[in-house]
């Protein structure tokens, strides 16, 4: 579930910053002064500006909403992992410390030499 939110989220915030670049700014009208007006005819006569805004305001409220969602998943499998006891992953013969339990052979017992 984690994965596919994520992946929506990654695709919207691509998509919100394709919309970013292709909207006009405040200063794009100043082209049509010279003649240029011909350029926003695809959109309708209004242009492409109402469009792009719904568009973009869709796009920015998904965003939101996946991001809102991403950090309760994340929140909820913290919780689940803090409450959920640490599996036994100990191999058989060695316990949790680490040091094995069986005890190591003794050394036999050298003659040693008298004092003379």
């Amino acid at each position: 579930m984690y994965q596919l939110v994520l992946l929506v989220h990654i695709l919207i915030a691509v998509c919100l910053i394709a919309l970013v670049i292709v909207q006009q700014g405040k200063g794009a009208t100043m082209g049509a002064s010279f003649g240029s007006s011909a350029s926003q005819t695809v959109f309708g006569s209004r242009g492409s500006g109402s469009f792009l805004l719904k568009l973009t305001i869709g796009f920015v409220f998904i965003f939101f909403t996946t991001s809102i969602a991403l950090n309760y998943i994340s929140t909820q499998e913290y919780k689940q992992a803090k409450l959920t006891p640490a599996k036994d992953l100990s191999l058989p013969g060695v316990p949790a410390s680490g040091v094995p339990t069986s005890v190591p052979p003794e050394v036999p017992n050298i003659p040693s030499i008298p004092n003379s």
